[in-house]
């Protein structure tokens, strides 16, 4: 079988959008089965664009296809949000309705990276009075042709209180009133500059911009999984610089300025940022949005209905939902049974169907002498729903060459050497312990 969302869509005319969604409890091979389709797709020229590897489980697949590995997190790289650079070099070689195009898109996704950042800290959004502030600081940064201010900027911006910034405010012409109104802004900031989690990531300029022209893998492996926070924001920070670059590249090629490129776009670890907080549903849904969707794939994977069913909001949640339902093909692995009626609220499943889906959730077989690997029997397998039509059960089997790119307990295949001496080259003696 060869599926994927671009051929699907592009060729052979099966589903409405370039889109997939993987669901599937952990374990079962999500990312294998992804990998697989981008390795399909670079090899008829997509370009595979990985924004946010959290384990990571597609760096080695990327170097290997001659990836641009960009590695974030505590003491690596940084990214600062407010970056234009590109947009604004780009917007100098168009004009008319695709320069404003480049330059709104760019406006646009820097306001939202910075609500979303301030909600993250905070863990509530930021006021539409707080909003007008930043909107009219950063048109201010772009008037006077700054294109990669930073946060620091912003927030001795905001302190200055120049004319435009007061007017936004409706300070009435009193100084103390808008100290008052930009306070709790100020404290947001001053927490996202410090030298903090937040600060040393978004607070420095972008240490390596992306290119157009190669595949990529934004490599966030050193957040632990304990810091949820942090990685929900340096996650949306690589989806906005993400679909920021492609957004230029699509506007550059839609003005004959570069090759028309095909880019599929991979989205792991979804519900990590709708969870962050409230509203960030509607942020992500702004942050993945393109002006222009031709030529770009997408791919999201989550694991199961009840990360969506678990936001705080009945609204954020129905419009979870909605990314599931707008998929153009959804790729299903083993899920337990309680996941069904959730589930079935969104896509058409037969008993059958849900009786295969549920068995392939179930764990390995106990192998008390521990030869080999027991795999859980759902590993690999998947179905691919599309509508309402019947789903077509498939079974992805690695090649050799692609398991050098799909191993991800690396950490796990020598055993442990814990209460073993480095000078000690003989066996340990082994121990009985009494059974009462």
């Amino acid at each position: 079988m060869c599926a994927d969302p671009i051929s699907w869509f592009q060729q052979a005319r099966l589903i409405n959008n370039p889109s997939a969604m993987f669901l599937g409890i952990p374990g079962i091979g999500k990312s294998s089965a992804t990998r697989r389709m981008l390795i399909g797709l670079a090899a008829m020229g997509s370009l595979p664009m990985v924004f946010g590897d959290l384990r990571p489980d597609y760096v080695d697949l990327g170097r290997q296809l001659g990836a641009q590995v960009v590695k974030l997190g505590h003491g690596h790289g940084s990214l600062n949000p407010l970056d234009a650079t590109e947009a604004h070099e780009a917007a100098e070689l168009l004009d008319g309705d695709a320069r404003d195009a480049i330059l709104g898109d760019s406006l646009a996704r820097r306001l939202t990276m910075v609500e979303s950042l301030i909600t993250i800290a905070r863990r509530s959004a930021p006021t539409d009075r707080e909003m007008n502030i930043v909107t009219a600081a950063i048109e201010s940064f772009d008037r006077r042709g700054d294109r990669a201010p930073l946060l620091s900027d912003l927030l001795e911006m905001i302190r200055s209180a120049p004319p435009e910034l007061r007017a936004a405010a409706l300070d009435r012409g009193d100084s103390k009133r808008y100290g008052r109104i930009t306070e709790e802004l100020e404290a947001s900031l001053m927490g996202l500059v410090g030298s903090g989690k937040f600060g040393r990531v978004f607070s420095r300029p972008t240490t390596e911009p992306l290119r157009r022209d190669r595949p990529a893998v934004f490599d966030v492996s050193s957040i632990p999984d304990t810091d949820a926070s942090m990685q929900a924001a340096v996650l949306l920070a690589c989806w906005s610089a993400g679909f920021g670059t492609i957004n230029v590249a699509n506007e550059l090629a839609a003005s004959g300025l570069e090759p028309q490129r095909n880019y599929c776009v991979v989205l792991d670890e979804l519900h990590r940022g709708l969870r962050a907080g409230p509203g960030m549903v509607d942020r992500v849904d702004t942050l993945t949005r393109l002006n222009r969707k031709l030529g770009v794939g997408m791919i999201f994977v989550t694991h199961t209905m009840k990360d969506l069913d678990s936001l705080p909001t009945a609204e954020d949640r129905a419009k979870a939902r909605g990314f599931i339902e707008r998929a153009g093909m959804l790729v299903l692995g083993g899920l337990p049974p309680a996941e069904m009626p959730q589930l079935t609220q969104v896509v058409r499943l037969s008993r059958v169907e849900q009786d295969m889906l549920a068995s392939w959730s179930d764990h390995a077989p106990y192998d008390p002498l521990g030869e080999g690997e027991a795999a859980p029997p759902g590993r690999g397998r998947f179905l691919v729903k599309v509508g309402t039509r019947p789903g077509i059960p498939v079974e992805v089997q690695l090649v050799n060459r692609e398991r050098e790119v799909n191993d991800t307990n690396k950490r796990w295949h020598g055993p442990s050497r814990i209460g073993r001496r480095d000078d000690d080259v003989s066996a340990p003696a082994p121990v009985t312990l009494p059974l009462s």
